[in-house]
C-alpha cells in the first residue's frame, strides 16, 4: 500500500491553532501487518467522518511490517474522541498484541501551514 493522500474531512478556520498527531507502528510479524492493513478501511472512512478532524494521511510499507500516521484535529479533545471510538478502538485493541514497537508525538502548528510534511513528522517521531 503506498501512502494515502492527504484527506481533508473539515476545513480548518483560517490561522487557528491545530493539534496534530504523528505515529510509527512496527508489528511482530507480517502477519500483524496485514491484519494493521485488513482494518484501514474502516479506520479511514471513521477519520473522514470525525469532527474535528482537519487532516490525515497513512504511509505503509507493510514488507517491513512499519507504518505512520499523520494527522490534524481542532483539538486535543478531538483526538480522543477519535481515538475511543468507532472503528478505530476495537482495531487498536485487536493489533495491540501484534506490536513490536510504537512511537507517538504530538505538537501544535497553524491551520494555514496544513497539509503537513512527512518530513517533519519522520524528525519529530526520531
Amino acid at each position: 500500500m503506498p501512502t494515502l493522500p492527504w484527506t481533508v474531512p473539515n476545513t480548518p478556520p483560517h490561522d487557528t491553532e491545530v493539534h496534530v498527531f504523528a505515529s510509527r507502528f512496527e508489528t511482530r510479524t507480517l502477519w500483524g501487518a496485514l491484519k494493521f492493513l485488513a482494518g484501514t478501511p474502516a479506520v479511514w472512512r471513521q477519520v473522514r467522518r470525525s469532527p474535528g478532524a482537519y487532516g490525515a494521511t497513512l504511509k505503509a510499507k507493510p514488507l517491513t511490517r512499519t507504518f505512520w500516521t499523520l494527522s490534524a484535529w481542532e483539538s486535543k479533545a478531538a483526538l480522543d474522541d477519535f481515538v475511543r471510538s468507532g472503528a478505530h478502538r476495537p482495531a487498536a485493541r485487536g493489533l495491540a498484541p501484534q506490536m513490536k514497537d510504537a512511537t507517538f508525538t504530538t505538537w501544535q502548528t497553524r491551520s494555514d501551514d496544513l497539509p503537513l510534511s512527512w518530513a517533519e513528522a519522520f524528525r519529530r517521531l526520531s
